[in-house]
């Protein structure tokens, strides 16, 4: 017996799309980070890109659990001194809804060269209009 392991040419992708509108941030972005990652395939290999594309809309209405809207806080800080900035995740929210998504996700997904290539992957919206009709998405329930 040995582990057969996939190549390249045998990695077929498949696009997403996923309403989170009242879906818990944590819980749909690790749903999101395995799709992304390729750990629902049968032929799942770590060290490749075999993943789908995840096209997330309705990125505005997407609930934060507890007192997350405000009590957390993302830490930012140019290099310069004294340019430290804390802002809370709802203005963020109000401002750049996809950044939250976006944030999340990366988070949830390896840090190196494999995980920065995996999440060009996933395409995030604020709206419920997206340009990636002609890949027909298929929708993904969780």
């Amino acid at each position: 017996m040995y582990t057969r392991s996939i190549k390249k040419s045998e990695i077929k992708k498949e696009w997403w799309v996923v309403d989170v509108k009242d879906k818990t941030l944590g819980r749909i972005s690790s749903n999101i980070a395995q799709i992304l990652r390729g750990k629902h395939k049968v032929n799942f290999t770590p060290h490749m890109d075999m993943g789908d594309f995840v096209v997330v809309i309705n990125a505005d209405k997407i609930r934060l659990s507890g007192n997350k809207p405000q009590q957390k806080t993302y830490f930012k800080h140019s290099g310069y001194p004294g340019s430290a900035r804390n802002v809370r995740i709802s203005e963020v929210l109000s401002k750049y809804p996809e950044r939250i998504i976006q944030n999340s996700v990366k988070g949830m997904l390896p840090h190196n060269r494999l995980g920065r290539k995996i999440f060009h992957n996933l395409k995030v919206y604020k709206g419920s209009i997206h340009p990636h009709g002609a890949q027909t998405p298929k929708v993904l329930k969780f």
